[in-house]
């Protein structure tokens, strides 16, 4: 009789007869984080579109607001060295607190609550958006990967996901708004404490979701290097430095800088002058809601359609001159100073223009976050935190400004912006055609 084959030699066979394990699927991790980022920005959304409304007395709202951003572009001069530190992982969740404190201030709105909260804010907003923005474009070439697909076609697909689902803050959170305070009195308290309170039970849902993220061992350069004991906080800050200063050295880093910079001028013109000026003398307060409503759901809808068309630089041209077309008929239409009726048809126009602009800031929402994630393979957070450095002092500038500037005025200055910053994407999509043909294949 043969001797049995000892139990150590039988095990070999048995693992190589296991079969191999499936790539993972990290579209899980896209819709975990795309829900979150709508729970807490659906109420964060709101707040901030009632702050030039709501909080009135000695300019309140828009000043808290120029200083949040003002602090959001301080603190992003360091967010990607905090968030290598920190992991994307834990940036993402500290960075969820600064917009729960936010929205608490609004409960008893004062020079005293609303500052240290906008202080703070501009902190947790410029970590969250750089992990954001590394976390995803980590993950979708991961997939691309292990699928062996197209990078930049999946980090357009990403891209177009998760901005379709962050737009429709704007479209629940002002639905919300409107709900609420279409009973009563415009900017009641009862009605606008009842508000906030339901806001920071979503946040905290958002903030719950935002744990159930993979985590991640590694970003563009591996956030395991900066990890390692042997990496200290001085070669950290020189690895930054250096980041920061080769970015804005890079001829392609300038030429994108003015739409990033007019992206977020679109963005505050929307929130708070679009509202102040044109919404609230037709509709009233609760009709801010109704439509930046119809805003948020032509944003989403367009960020969707667009992520999925985008699959190289060719595509992003196309699609970013679409968003610049229909946001100039809004400025040129304002600038006419055609005088808006009430009733239905005032009503229509009001809703018309609130879909043209979210469109465009759908378009390039996707885009410009696509763009980064294709030209910037080397140094993701670098090219993230340069886009949230301008686009928060973009913003800034229009929260401080426009109570002291004329709404025609500040007209004038978006349209121009719109010109220049689209002039120079078009330089800069024929400037990198020449640099690498690869970046732009379809």
């Amino acid at each position: 009789m043969a001797s049995p084959v000892p139990h150590d030699e039988e095990a070999p066979l048995v693992a190589d007869a296991l079969p191999p394990q499936a790539p993972k699927n990290y579209t899980k991790d896209v819709h975990i984080l795309s829900w979150a980022f709508l729970l807490i920005f659906l109420a964060y959304g709101a707040a901030q579109n009632l702050q030039s409304t709501l909080n009135t007395e000695q300019n309140l709202g828009t000043t808290s607001l120029g200083i949040l951003y003002l602090s959001f572009t301080f603190f992003s001069m360091v967010s990607s060295l905090m968030v290598r530190l920190l992991g994307s992982n834990n940036a993402l969740v500290i960075g969820t607190t600064g917009y729960w404190i936010f929205v608490a201030a609004n409960l008893k709105p004062s020079w005293y609550t609303m500052v240290p909260a906008s202080l703070y804010l501009g902190f947790s907003a410029s970590i969250i958006w750089v992990a954001q923005g590394t976390y995803l474009t980590s993950i979708a070439r991961d997939h691309a990967r292990d699928y062996n697909l197209h990078e930049g076609a999946v980090i357009g697909d990403f891209n177009g996901t998760f901005w379709a689902m962050y737009a429709l803050h704007q479209f629940v959170g002002n639905l919300l708004t409107f709900a609420l305070l279409k009973n009563g009195k415009d900017g009641s308290t009862s009605g606008t404490t009842l508000l906030f309170i339901v806001f920071l039970c979503v946040m905290t849902l958002g903030t719950v979701q935002m744990c159930f993220l993979s985590k991640r061992s590694g970003n563009s350069k591996g956030e395991s290097e900066l990890s390692d004991a042997g990496v200290g906080v001085y070669s950290s800050l020189r690895s930054l430095s250096k980041s920061l200063s080769s970015a804005l050295s890079d001829v392609r880093m300038l030429l994108v800088i003015p739409l990033i910079a007019y992206s977020s001028l679109q963005q505050a013109f929307a929130w708070s002058e679009f509202t102040k000026y044109v919404v609230t003398p037709v509709l009233g307060v609760s009709g801010v809601g109704i439509a930046m409503a119809v805003y948020g759901a032509f944003d989403g809808i367009c960020s969707l359609a667009a992520g999925r068309l985008t699959s190289g630089l060719p595509s992003i041209t196309s699609i970013v001159s679409v968003g610049a077309f229909v946001q100039a008929i809004v400025f040129i239409f304002l600038l006419l100073d055609l005088r808006i009726a009430g009733g239905l048809p005032g009503t229509l126009i009001l809703l018309f223009m609130a879909a043209l602009l979210g469109i465009g800031d759908g378009v390039l929402n996707t885009q410009l976050n696509a763009l980064l994630g294709m030209i910037f393979k080397h140094d993701t957070e670098g090219a993230f935190a340069q886009l949230k450095i301008w686009q928060s002092a973009s913003i800034a500038i229009v929260f401080f400004l426009g109570p002291h500037i004329s709404f025609q005025t500040l007209l004038v200055i978006m349209l121009a912006s719109l010109c220049l910053s689209y002039g120079c994407f078009l330089f800069l999509t024929l400037k990198v055609a020449k640099e690498s043909p690869s970046t732009t294949s379809e």
